[in-house]
């Protein structure tokens, strides 16, 4: 009966292999055997062609490459790796030839590369002691594959075209990764802040804000802003207030022209600390997992662990609080003016506090100040860089000693000094992913904006006498089981279950939905690493995470209007 099955399905395969060599497409080859037993094993996969153009080629070993280059060339190699996938998988079911699929897939992505549009403005500026000046500001839009364009308007000497075409590029796989429904968008002003009074500063913002506006770069639906390096609040509000009494006076959306605004204005209950909580969602969801602590020498969880934050802002600041918290060990603050240690530990409020009075952190009672080279290159566990871009290059990598990176900056490490931190076996964790908490909350905003009602009002009060009820319940239940000898059957609820009975206010909303986000995303990061073999390679991970989504946006839409 044996034999005879075999020689059943020898002929089958026979009769299967005359058939796909007719349609001369077979994707299985039937292997028959002296012995007369059949195998079939899949054909070798066709190896995608998607190469990373040669003006790039020198990025990898730069010492200062563009910041724009950078991002372009982390771009690229994250094709290099997903092009085949996107191919076989993703338009599997597009009845074409694979050569129209290659056409299409390389198409897309160098539609998903490049700065949709960049805006340079000049105006003028009477500053209080009568004199003029010109001021010069950039905002750029990466894509449009989802609308409205999100990013930052900074205030900084640095700014320039290259580094709003970066950041904004940056913005795109930002949103993508965390999976936030915008473009990528980032806008700059070249002005020192610290160098001009309130009201020049509110002249320069509400200036800007109306050049935006007339070129279509400003609206609900158009292009959204959110505080950034040298701004707060304060210019947000001046922003939408513009916005409101200008091109937007017939808008009932107006408010939602810009996040990142004061409460009173349409703002949101945790975006001031947004970015920082995310990074330490980030950090949280990588030191819990065994797998990557394991990798590199460590073990989870954050008890005995130590950091170094460069850069003490709002990032490094909210940062540094969380991790306290948590259970981890401040023992460095770098600053531009200067920096602090204490391998014993920094109080981060303590040292809050004395930076609001004092303007700076040099002079803190509770450190002493920093005689080293370089405070980065102490030994600690996870180094923050929270400031600006290429702090870690080439020049400096080999002198990293911290075990785990988290990039709370845009950009801080080179193609250059990554590869090196990766070969020394330091885990970074990218910024794409680890400061998307900013972003991810300004969407709860603008979403709060459109809908014209905060987070929470309309189900608080109905929570609470849910919870109320339920506890009541209980003790009823308990009650005409055991009767009320002795009195009644009190139920008294934990103490964190008292905390929330009165049900969710916006913050809890806020602080869920962030903590969800991030935690689903570095799910996806790590499922992603360990199937393409990526190791310690979290970037390129997240990268093709992000291209994947937005491909596939490009795929189903089509490219008639792209």
């Amino acid at each position: 009966q044996a034999y005879n099955c075999l020689i059943h399905f020898y002929k089958r395969c026979k009769v299967m292999l005359r058939v796909l060599h007719k349609l001369r497409s077979a994707t299985f080859i039937v292997n028959c055997l002296p012995s007369s037993v059949a195998t079939v094993h899949t054909s070798p996969a066709v190896t995608g062609s998607w190469q990373i153009p040669d003006r790039l080629q020198h990025v990898p070993t730069a010492q200062d490459p563009g910041f724009f280059e950078m991002v372009e060339f982390f771009f690229h190699k994250a094709c290099v790796l997903v092009e085949d996938t996107l191919i076989d998988e993703h338009m599997k079911n597009q009845r074409i030839p694979r050569e129209l699929k290659e056409k299409k897939c390389r198409g897309i992505l160098r539609l998903i590369e490049p700065c949709a549009h960049v805006l340079e403005v000049t105006f003028p500026l009477q500053r209080d002691n009568g004199e003029y000046e010109m001021i010069t500001g950039y905002r750029a839009q990466h894509s449009h594959h989802r609308s409205p364009c999100k990013g930052g308007i900074r205030y900084s000497m640095d700014v320039n075209q290259d580094e709003v075409k970066a950041l904004s590029a940056l913005m795109t796989y930002k949103c993508a990764c965390v999976d936030v429904p915008f473009g990528g968008g980032k806008a700059g002003v070249k002005i020192n802040p610290k160098l001009y009074s309130d009201n020049e500063l509110e002249k320069i913002t509400r200036r800007f804000a109306m050049e935006l506006a007339k070129k279509g770069f400003l609206g609900p639906a158009i292009d959204v802003p959110a505080p950034d390096m040298g701004t707060s609040e304060r210019e947000m509000a001046w922003i939408a207030d513009t916005y409101a009494n200008t091109a937007g006076y017939n808008d009932l959306n107006a408010s939602a022209c810009i996040t990142g605004k004061p409460i009173n204005q349409g703002g949101i209950h945790g975006r001031s600390s947004a970015t920082g909580r995310g990074v330490f969602h980030g950090l949280e969801n990588f030191i819990n997992e065994a797998q990557y602590m394991s990798m590199i020498g460590h073990t989870p969880g954050w008890g005995g662990k130590t950091f170094i934050v460069q850069g003490f802002g709002n990032v490094g600041m909210h940062t540094c609080r969380y991790l306290t918290r948590a259970g981890a060990t401040c023992i460095g603050v770098a600053e531009l003016d200067g920096s602090i240690f204490n391998k014993n530990g920094i109080d981060p409020k303590d040292l809050e506090d004395y930076k609001n009075e004092h303007r700076t952190i040099v002079g803190f009672p509770g450190a002493e100040p920093y005689e080293g080279e370089d405070l980065m290159f102490e030994q600690v566990d996870i180094l923050i860089p929270a400031a600006t871009e290429k702090v870690i290059h080439a020049g400096n990598a080999t002198k990293i000693k911290a075990s785990i990176i988290a990039e709370a900056a845009n950009g801080p490490i080179t193609p250059a000094g990554d590869r090196i931190l990766q070969s020394q076996g330091c885990l970074v964790i990218p910024d794409m992913y680890i400061n998307a908490g900013g972003v991810t909350v300004s969407y709860f905003e603008w979403l709060k904006n459109l809908n014209h009602v905060s987070y929470g009002r309309l189900t608080f009060k109905y929570e609470r006498e849910s919870n109320y009820h339920l506890l009541q319940s209980v003790q009823d239940s308990l009650e005409r089981r055991f009767g009320r000898v002795g009195g009644k059957i009190h139920v008294t609820p934990s103490e964190e279950f008292n905390k929330r009975m009165s049900g969710a206010s916006e913050k809890d909303i806020v602080h869920s939905g962030l903590d969800y986000s991030m935690e689903r995303t570095a799910l996806k990061i790590m499922n992603t690493a360990i199937d393409l073999e990526l190791g310690l390679d979290l970037r390129s991970a997240a990268y093709v995470n992000s291209i994947t989504k937005i491909f596939d946006t490009y795929r189903d839409s089509g490219l008639a209007f792209s």
